[in-house]
């Protein structure tokens, strides 16, 4: 993956369109709000696009994270012309599915993804909309490991510094848009 720079335009349109909502989904939980984001036309494009650049050529499949990880993998894909998997909350894929459970920065949850949509050996580039505690991604990247693929690169929308995510990632070649 080669890194590249977000030109000044299109990290003005991102934090102009992310909205922050402080206490939620807790108390001290300051959540990113993407929705306003992927209502505008322009600026979704703009950060598929740019995803698109970084990431194309290195990758045969797009993984995506539940749930606003898809909103970005599947039109990333598309543009692409690779196909897109969904790492999923337990429960939601038929089986056989591979599972691990993972802490969040308000708690602990569980994932899993369907083998039956990844080919050994495919290179995967994991899609998600904010790296905060690494956490999930981490998560995801074992589960698409022992699945037998190779995850070639990390893709975020928003990453939030200072919970360190990317300590949990050491050695993964990583790009977000916009860091807080």
């Amino acid at each position: 993956m080669t890194p590249r720079m977000i030109s000044a335009g299109l990290h003005g349109l991102i934090t102009e369109k992310v909205r922050d909502v402080p206490d939620f989904p807790e108390p001290g939980v300051l959540f990113r709000d993407i929705t306003p984001l992927l209502a505008d036309g322009t600026a979704f494009s703009a950060v598929v696009g740019h995803l698109a650049d970084v990431f194309g050529g290195e990758v045969d499949v797009v993984a995506g994270i539940e749930a606003r990880g898809f909103l970005l993998a599947a039109p990333l894909a598309a543009v692409l012309g690779v196909g897109v998997v969904a790492v999923r909350k337990v429960g939601k894929l038929p089986p056989p599915t591979l599972r691990t459970a993972y802490d969040l920065e308000y708690g602990s949850a569980e994932i899993e993804v369907s083998p039956a949509g990844l080919t050994p050996g495919a290179r995967v580039v994991l899609i998600d909309d904010v790296l905060a505690t690494g956490g999930t991604a981490a998560a995801a990247c074992r589960l698409l490991e022992e699945a037998g693929t190779k995850v070639t690169g990390i893709g975020f929308l928003i990453e939030l510094l200072e919970l360190g995510g990317r300590d949990r990632l050491p050695d993964r070649p990583m790009h977000a848009l916009v860091s807080y």
